[in-house]
């Protein structure tokens, strides 16, 4: 997933309770007081993230890998890059140079 960065299911996030729904309503409140409790342990901060480079067979990394193969038309040859999508391994879960806030703190951290 492109820009899937935020968290879409319900109570992923102790901070993703919009105060709306079902948690809203009747004693759904004392619930929700009761998991922002519980996880105090939870920071806003984000420490590692999903890298969008992949390996390849030879154990190059990039974000894309090409293939130059030549096609011979009307007699003439000519490269063409063909894109290669298969035998890729992602590299996984980076660790940031600087922590990132959460996409789903609901804090303003600036006001003009």
């Amino acid at each position: 997933k492109m820009g899937g960065s935020g968290s879409k299911s319900r109570g992923f996030w102790p901070f993703a309770g919009s105060g709306t729904g079902p948690d809203a309503a009747g004693g759904g409140h004392e619930q929700s007081l009761a998991r922002l409790r519980g996880a105090r342990s939870a920071t806003p901060f984000v420490f590692t993230r999903r890298s969008s480079l992949y390996y390849d067979e030879d154990g190059d990394l990039a974000h894309e890998f090409y293939e130059e193969t030549i096609v011979t038309k009307n007699g003439r040859k000519r490269a063409k890059l063909k894109r290669i999508q298969k035998n890729l391994i992602p590299q996984g879960i980076v660790k940031l140079d600087h922590p990132r806030i959460h996409v789903d703190f609901p804090v303003v951290l600036c006001e003009v």
